[in-house]
């Protein structure tokens, strides 16, 4: 064992973690190789952290709630192959159409509502570059529009519920997930507001980025598009009611919820035909993927939360952020900095399961309010998807850009960086009108 302060220690751990990265190991084992090597070098006695270790893993294993996690990929991974995502933009693509920038605002919605019923940010992505961005740039829409728009829509499924990271944040906060889906509700819809002006006035301010469709593609009869307005919207709607509804009366925990969900998305996909043993097979090969790369890096930041917190690493943070100039403002500034950079360089999975168990007891400390508190950290995560050099949104949406579009990395770049600022505002909304984010879970029937 190696005696050192913590402070030296500090630095060990976080130079070795961007050594990991950098060198190109997945982030989960990096997060664990980090805290092995850490906890044998400076812990006493150093084979002590193995049955730490099997502590925090019997604790990830054992907690019902990461139950929901699989449950709601499942979900959404179902409603993908359902169909239901292609009606819906074409219904709402009808409907907005005669506006100037119409399909960039009807692709913040088209995301907005499959945030709420898919909450997997590759597949609401993957779906707006699919979908929505060749039918904006066949009508003559900018490069930058369309794919900042997608950018930032497809974004807010980790965001608006059912989304996966609040089923991470609410332990580790130890703050009910069931609260925290209340409250990111209309902080998404918030967000939803603020892109839906900006693509608006960007658009008065600049038309020719956004032409507006020529009559012969709006001259639909209004009892079609209440049609495919009643068929497009309620399914969705249905789905969500039965998950988030269930929340909000008390009749079910998040877990329960999302079962439910699961089952709803599977008979939508029978109701539209799209249900065979194939599709069952191919979702269920994906959910068990994409939640066994999610379970590495859990367990993974756990380890290296433990080691880090038990070496007395987080009374060095915690030191250093309420030394900010300020009080608690200044804290809270200091905060929201360090997730805006750790966004541009790691997933945002490591970042709630490492940063959360330090920040929260500070922010409990400057006496703010922990549900506030949790969705700014969880707002602000929102910029780490279009925050280059480490953005999904980005790298997602370069992923399925037809080869003959001329888009390059630079004009998804340029889109998506203003909804940067966008959010921003967003926070400091928050910090305005903290009942934004508090109004609804004090409203919940528990």
């Amino acid at each position: 064992m190696i005696s050192t302060s913590p402070e030296i220690i500090t630095l060990v751990m976080v130079t070795l973690l961007i050594v990991g990265i950098a060198s190109g190991y997945p982030l989960g084992l990096a997060l664990g190789g980090v805290a092995v090597v850490s906890g044998l070098l400076f812990f006493d006695p150093p084979l002590t952290i193995f049955s730490l270790f099997f502590d925090r893993l019997f604790g990830v294993t054992s907690n019902y709630t990461f139950l929901a996690v699989p449950l709601f990929v499942f979900m959404g991974i179902m409603v993908e192959r359902s169909g239901v995502s292609k009606q819906l933009f074409t219904t709402l693509y009808l409907w907005l159409g005669g506006i100037r920038g119409g399909l960039a605002v009807a692709t913040i919605w088209f995301g907005t509502v499959l945030a709420a019923t898919v909450g997997v940010i590759a597949a609401s992505i993957t779906m707006l570059g699919l979908i929505a961005l060749p039918a904006m740039l066949d009508r003559g829409y900018s490069k930058e529009l369309s794919t900042g728009a997608c950018c930032a829509g497809g974004s807010l499924g980790i965001l608006i519920p059912p989304s996966i990271m609040l089923i991470f944040y609410g332990p580790m906060a130890s703050i009910s997930v069931g609260q925290l889906f209340m409250a990111a509700f209309p902080a998404g819809f918030m967000l939803s507001a603020l892109y839906t002006v900006y693509i608006l006035v960007r658009c008065r301010i600049r038309p020719q980025e956004a032409p507006v469709l020529p009559p012969e593609e709006r001259n639909v009869p209004m009892s079609e598009k209440l049609r495919l307005l009643f068929t497009g919207l309620l399914p969705p709607v249905i789905l969500v009611l039965a998950v988030l509804g269930s929340i909000f009366f008390g009749i079910a925990a998040p877990t329960e919820a999302a079962a439910v969900g699961a089952l709803a998305a599977t008979v939508m996909a029978a109701a539209y035909r799209k249900l065979s043993w194939r599709v069952v097979k191919e979702t269920c090969f994906a959910t068990a993927g994409t939640f066994s790369m999610v379970f590495i890096v859990v367990v993974g930041a756990t380890f290296f939360t433990s080691i880090f917190l038990g070496l007395g690493c987080g009374d060095v943070v915690n030191s250093f952020v309420l030394s900010a100039p300020g009080g608690k403002w200044g804290a809270l500034l200091v905060i929201m900095f360090m997730v805006f950079i750790l966004g541009m360089l790691i997933d945002w999975i490591g970042i709630v399961l490492i940063m959360i168990p330090i920040v929260t007891p500070i922010a409990a400390q400057v006496g703010f309010d922990p549900l506030w508190f949790s969705m700014m950290i969880i707002v602000n995560l929102q910029m780490s998807f279009i925050s280059p050099p480490f953005a999904y949104a980005i790298f997602f949406l370069k992923a399925v850009v037809p080869a003959d579009s001329g888009i390059d990395s630079g004009h998804i770049i340029r889109g998506a960086v203003p909804y940067i600022a966008i959010i921003a505002i967003g926070l400091v909304l928050m910090v305005v009108f903290p009942e934004i984010v508090t109004w609804l879970p004090e409203n919940m029937i528990r």
